[in-house]
Formats: C-alpha cells, structure tokens, sequence
C-alpha cells in the first residue's frame, strides 16, 4: 500500500501509444508551447495520429488529463543517435523508461514595448508573465505556471516516486543537458536536461521550490 494516493484525474480516450509495460526510472517535465486546456492538447495528439505524448496534461486550472497509464510510454523526448553521441554514450530509448508530464503553458515570451507576445505572435497578459533574474536559454520573460499546475506535478511526483521507487531529490543540472539523464540514471528532469533546443520547463522559483520540498 503506497503512502501517496493518485491525485484526482479525468481519464480521456486515447489510442495512440504503445501497449508496452517497462520498469520506470525517470519522470521528465514539459510544457506544451500551447494555451491553457489540457483537453485541447488531446485533441491535437489524437488528430496528430502519431505515437507522440505523455501520459498525463495537467491544465491552468490544475486539472490532470490521463490519456495512457504511466506503465506504458510514447515518444516525448525526441530523441536521436545525435544527441546521445555528443554526450559520448550509445544511443537509449529514455521514452520506454520515463513518464512525461505535461504542463499547459506558451512557454518563452517576448516583449516588444510594454506588451509580452509568445511565439506564434499572441499577446499574452500583463499578470500572466513571470521574468526569470536570469534568463533561460535566452529568455527572460515566460507564461507563469499556476499555483494549482505545480501543486498538481507534486502530487503526481510524489506517487509515481513511491510507486516506481524513482528518487525525488533536486539537482540543480536539469535545466541544461546532464549526462546523467542519458546515462538513465534515475530520478527527475526536464525536457532541458537532454535537449539544448528545448525551453521545458524553465526555472520557475515556484517550481524550484516545489521539487526542493519532495
């Protein structure tokens, strides 16, 4: 019996990932470069008709959307040969071994005058953006995560740690490319943490916080 319960969640119809059981042994964290429903990233991803996903999309409101039980996986990190040879190691399929959570969220921003646009060129408002005292991946201004959305990633980090015995502690080298991800050593990242091209997530003080307190 685990001490942590599965946060509430809506479970939605989706078919397009793999069957696939793997011991699991690293959670990465995402944000989808998209608006605030988590139902309308379903929407895309089913459209999309590609074995591309997470298993869960947690909404601006906090709603956690499951499409596929955390024991089987789909593609989430985009990952090739190229990216595992710069970091000298052979090629590992991360996806079959990790769970992705997805966090509604435009991501980057850029200001122009006193506006903040993302980048399809929408302006996002004034109390939706939060500046970064350094900027991330040459970034200094993105959509702010709700307090309802990093309560939510806890809530899911703290079940699935316990349930797959995948350490929680805080290492402050996941906002960039750790060797330690590619290696599959166990534990939490971020999409930053084996993609230099990725902005997910950025280090949100909230978000640093939260993972600290696990």
């Amino acid at each position: 019996m685990t001490k942590h319960s599965l946060p509430q969640l809506t479970m939605i119809e989706f078919s397009d990932f793999f069957k696939e059981a793997n011991t699991k042994t690293q959670i990465y964290l995402h944000h989808t470069a998209s608006g605030p429903n988590a139902k309308s990233v379903w929407d895309w991803w089913k459209n999309d008709k590609t074995t591309v996903g997470t298993c869960v999309v947690i909404g601006k409101d906090g709603e956690i959307i499951q499409g596929f039980s955390s024991k089987f996986w789909a593609y989430h990190l985009g990952l090739a040969n190229k990216h595992f040879g710069v970091q000298g190691l052979p090629y590992k399929n991360l996806d079959k071994i990790s769970i992705g959570i997805e966090i509604t969220n435009w991501g980057q921003l850029t200001k122009k005058g006193d506006k903040y646009f993302n980048y399809v060129g929408k302006e996002v408002p004034l109390a939706d953006v939060y500046e970064l005292e350094t900027p991330h991946k040459g970034f200094k201004y993105y959509e702010n995560y709700s307090d309802a959305q990093i309560e939510s990633v806890k809530k899911l980090l703290l079940y699935w740690g316990e349930v797959y015995n995948i350490p929680l502690t805080y290492n402050p080298d996941i906002w960039n490319t750790t060797n330690r991800a590619f290696k599959g050593e166990p534990g939490v990242y971020t999409h930053n943490s084996v993609r230099t091209d990725k902005v997910d997530v950025y280090p949100h003080h909230k978000l640093i916080e939260m993972l600290k307190s696990l």
